[in-house]
């Protein structure tokens, strides 16, 4: 498995790592065992990054990959979140908490349910407006202190808070979503800023959502309890017409012998060394295909190309539904 490093300072990592979430929550039903023989198989193909957070499956998540590293924590660079809050009673309620008090708890907790004794990098899920990001990154910092966390990041900040905070305590990444079809770090300040900073770029929904796939061909295709219903992308008046997109992605794959979901890897993978995607699966086959990207050779014109079908914007319909907790 080939290696990249977060930022100019920090840790080697994999080249690809893997996101937990959807083992537990958000992409209808779900199958510990196989999730844990998902984990154990990125492990042995040498995928050392491991993305979960708190807030999946309300702290099941990171029971979850608890339970799978066991006895395989130095072959894991595990990275957990805080900040989201959410009431088991009613789960998409949301709330936001950066709290220096918050930050120490939410720290102790993951700790727990991960059953390690410290977190290799550990994200603010989500900015706090509430509370200036330099109090929220000196808790995380006392935290690198005590031994408890080795590396800070920040998932979907603006540009002016990772400036601010990264003058704080250094920023090792900063997590956003980042595919063909999700391109606004490119166009907002977010991309530039962790470059100017020396900061790793970690990015989630790299196949967006599993659209990229091109397996998704209908709306049925989804669980009822599938959170993509709700997303404004995969919504029935967005639907189609970001499938045409998909099918000259998928014309492209076809041509080179692999898959729109690795053509769509290979193209994030070539945007620098210092772009770490974390494609998320919570089964073994999808893994080896998504590993199997690193393979791909695109050449500049086959990336400019992707560039043309994919350009900012070109997707249809928002990331989220509320895009107010995101770019902060």
């Amino acid at each position: 498995m080939h290696q990249r490093r977060l930022g100019t300072g920090g840790p080697a990592v994999s080249a690809l790592g893997l996101g937990c979430m959807g083992m537990s929550e958000f992409y209808g039903a779900h199958d510990d065992a196989e999730s844990i023989r998902t984990i154990h198989r990125a492990l042995d193909l040498g995928i050392t990054m491991l993305d979960t957070a708190d807030v999946y499956g309300i702290g099941e998540n990171e029971i979850l990959v608890g339970k799978a590293i066991a006895g395989r924590r130095r072959d894991v660079f595990l990275a957990t979140k805080f900040g989201i809050v959410r009431d088991a009673e009613n789960p998409a309620r949301r709330g936001m908490n950066g709290r220096p008090e918050y930050v120490k708890a939410a720290c102790d907790a993951s700790l727990k349910r991960l059953s390690v004794d410290h977190i290799d990098l550990y994200y603010q899920h989500r900015v706090d407006l509430e509370v200036p990001i330099e109090e929220t990154v000196g808790a995380m910092s006392d935290l690198v202190n005590a031994g408890k966390v080795r590396f800070l990041g920040l998932s979907e900040a603006s540009a002016q808070t990772l400036r601010r905070a990264h003058a704080a305590h250094p920023i090792a990444a900063v997590q956003n979503e980042w595919s063909l079809w999700s391109r606004d770090l490119e166009t907002n300040g977010q991309l530039a800023a962790a470059r100017e900073l020396g900061i790793g770029i970690v990015a989630y929904s790299p196949i967006g959502r599993g659209f990229l796939t091109g397996t998704l061909k209908s709306r049925d295709d989804f669980d009822e309890d599938d959170f993509r219903r709700d997303s404004p992308r995969f919504s029935a008046e967005n639907f189609g017409k970001n499938l045409e997109l998909v099918s000259r992605v998928e014309a492209i794959a076809a041509n080179k012998g692999f898959t729109a979901a690795q053509i769509a890897l290979a193209w994030l993978l070539a945007q620098g060394d210092d772009v770490v995607p974390i494609p998320g699966t919570k089964r073994v086959k999808y893994l080896e295909e998504n590993v199997a990207a690193l393979r791909v050779d695109l050449t500049p014109d086959e990336v400019a190309v992707l560039d043309s079908i994919f350009p900012p914007g070109a997707a249809s319909g928002q990331r989220y539904p509320d895009m107010s907790f995101v770019n902060r």
